[in-house]
């Protein structure tokens, strides 16, 4: 049986790190992406796209734009699949906007995706580094899905992977049970996990789920913070009152393009009644693969139901080992939102400063 008492405390370090990233950009795919490039010790070996709040060629555009912003021309953007493994694609534009990231209106990247698909970017890029890279997950997971097909010895190869994705003991974003990545293409996650099983413990994913990433909570004083650290020679003031959709005048362009992003997100929570807020899921899965995040994870044997209607994407987590089944993840229970904000707004503040 699984030991369940005894979550495992893990302290925040800049160890170099090189990183895989896999996302369906997305407002808070966009934050994480950008904090990872505000890291000098990160090394962004390749960002792949998967079709998840927006289609994979607006996933890919986003990325292309966003790494352009940041003067990160040199990381390969690759799309993978186009749709969920078995059932039809649904993507979210009332969370994150038409393109996937809110009001801002990024500058069109000079550059195309690779030729070649993400699947082999990851494969080809594991088997050159074995036990060298950690792979970051903030999509659904059809593209790991795949890349474990075609190399099943992804586990053994990989150094780390961070899953964000699932929801255990806590309400649904998408259904009353499910959490988006994983309704959205819940037989990817059952597969990912199913392959992890039996794997020692230090290298099962750990899997940031609603219950932690939810106390992300950005609020717009963490924004007017940023600012302020980017050298904006105005405050920023993304507020509750003002009207919706207004556009940032911030000083600094990468100032305006998060603003901008973050005030629709901002308005889509109110919209849904949880404040004038912003869950930066992300984020904090971004910044536990940099390593620069202080959390605790647990064990555990992930099940995701892929046949009841009502149930499809819903995470279960077997803490105590009741179904005698091989751990599969290691779920994080603990993290602490002031340092993770602290720690956001000096980063990406800085990294705003250097390329305006």
């Amino acid at each position: 049986m699984h030991d369940a008492a005894r979550p495992v405390p893990h302290e925040p370090h800049r160890d170099p790190v090189a990183i895989l990233m896999d996302c369906d950009t997305g407002i808070d795919d966009a934050l994480a992406l950008l904090y990872l490039c505000s890291q000098p010790h990160v090394e962004l070996v390749a960002v792949t796209s998967t079709p998840g709040n927006v289609d994979a060629d607006h996933v890919a555009a986003n990325n292309l734009a966003l790494l352009q912003l940041c003067g990160r021309g040199d990381v390969p953007v690759a799309i993978g699949a186009r749709s969920p493994l078995e059932i039809p694609l649904v993507t979210t534009p009332e969370t994150h906007g038409p393109q996937g990231i809110g009001y801002a209106e990024l500058p069109l990247a000079r550059r195309a995706p690779e030729p070649c698909d993400a699947v082999e970017i990851w494969i080809e890029a594991a088997r050159a580094r074995p036990g060298e890279l950690t792979a970051l997950v903030t999509a659904p997971l059809t593209n790991f899905a795949l890349a474990l097909r075609a190399e099943p010895r992804l586990p053994e190869l990989l150094g780390g992977v961070v899953i964000m994705g699932g929801a255990y003991f806590y309400q649904g974003n998408t259904t009353p049970t499910a959490e988006w990545n994983t309704h959205v293409d819940p037989h990817a996650a059952a597969e990912v996990f199913a392959a992890f099983a039996g794997q020692p413990e230090e290298r099962l994913p750990t899997v940031c789920a609603l219950e932690t990433t939810e106390r992300i909570e950005m609020h717009p004083e963490h924004l007017a913070a940023l600012a302020e650290v980017a050298g904006c020679s105005e405050p920023e003031l993304v507020l509750p009152e003002q009207p919706e959709g207004l556009r940032s005048r911030a000083s600094n362009r990468l100032v305006r393009q998060v603003s901008d992003m973050l005030r629709f997100y901002f308005e889509f929570h109110r919209h849904y009644d949880q404040g004038y807020v912003a869950h930066v899921h992300d984020y904090f899965a971004a910044s536990v693969a940099a390593g620069t995040a202080r959390y605790a994870a647990r064990t555990a044997t992930v099940h995701v139901e892929t046949h009841a209607p009502r149930l499809m994407g819903t995470t279960v987590a077997d803490y105590r080992g009741l179904w005698d089944e091989p751990a599969n993840a290691r779920i994080v229970s603990e993290n602490h939102p002031d340092e993770a904000f602290a720690e956001l707004v000096s980063s990406l503040g800085s990294l705003a400063h250097r390329v305006d």
